[in-house]
């Protein structure tokens, strides 16, 4: 079986705080599909929110927000995404750091989306 992500889902408190920073700080469109349901898109893939409220079904066995822990690759350059942070009053909480990801050795920069999922915006070293 050869697998590849199609898009994977955040369940969120507050559509609206959501899709204003993941659209204005990360650069993400939002999309509305469905019977109203809600997308943010970016390359080929896209996150779908969920409200904690009342998550669709299906859904994961215990829904909440502020469990993901989400690294995302940038061509742009760490310098660079830090200043968009820091322009947004986005907290900063690690980094520069090196890790490895899926493809070899990353450089990232670690913060937190209003729901407080972990994000990590890295570049290939």
């Amino acid at each position: 079986m050869k697998l590849e992500l199609d898009h994977l889902v955040l369940t969120v408190r507050d559509l609206d705080a959501t899709v204003t920073f993941y659209t204005q700080v990360l650069g993400m469109s939002h999309e509305v599909f469905g019977s109203g349901r809600h997308a943010l898109k970016f390359g080929w893939q896209k996150i779908n929110l969920h409200p904690a409220s009342a998550p669709l079904t299906p859904h994961a066995a215990n829904p909440c927000s502020g469990s993901a822990d989400l690294c995302f690759l940038s061509s742009t350059p760490l310098k660079d995404v830090i200043q968009e942070l820091q322009f947004h009053g986005v907290e900063i909480e690690a980094g520069p750091v090196d890790r490895t990801g899926a493809q070899g050795p990353i450089r990232s920069v670690y913060f937190r989306d209003p729901d407080g999922n972990l994000l990590e915006v890295s570049n290939s070293i």
